[in-house]
């Protein structure tokens, strides 16, 4: 696996709050990020916990093909992403343990674009943008301090 890098963390207090830049986040094993809506309990699927839905990553790279194959402009938070990542096939790590920075996780499954992104960002067109490159869930196995700039591998 080639070692990418974090280049933005985001978090929301709410499910449908706007995602803010944060420099560093706490992972917390078990649950998500600190001050991230599943953390909190308050995230569109809450009622349905999932080790898969602690925190979530996608490819820098991802959001430029977007702007380059289809003219859309995606900012990183508006992907509904906590962690953008770059130099790392994140599509690869289904099923495998990996580490950002101090904290390790292990990748659950594709995290695939869906109509309440669609809505949220007013670009029905990200759908098929973002099918099988929309990113990961994964799961915090051992938590600790993430940072912009940590390396991802």
């Amino acid at each position: 696996m080639s070692q990418g890098r974090i280049e933005s963390i985001h978090i929301a207090s709410t499910a449908e709050a706007v995602m803010r830049g944060v420099d560093e986040a706490i992972a917390i094993a078990g649950l998500g990020l600190e001050g991230d809506r599943y953390t909190l309990g308050t995230g569109t699927f809450s009622p349905k916990p999932k080790p898969s839905r602690q925190i979530t990553l996608i490819e820098a790279e991802a959001i430029e093909a977007l702007e380059r194959e289809l003219g859309m402009l995606l900012t990183p938070g508006e992907t509904r992403r906590n962690l953008v990542t770059r130099g790392v096939a994140l599509n690869h790590l289904v099923g495998r343990d990996f580490t950002v920075g101090e904290v390790r996780l292990r990748g659950h499954e594709l995290c695939e674009p869906c109509g309440d992104l669609a809505r949220m960002t007013g670009k029905p067109q990200i759908l098929p943008g973002l099918t099988h490159r929309g990113g990961l869930r994964a799961e915090i196995l051992e938590g600790g301090r993430i940072r912009v700039g940590d390396p991802v591998g």
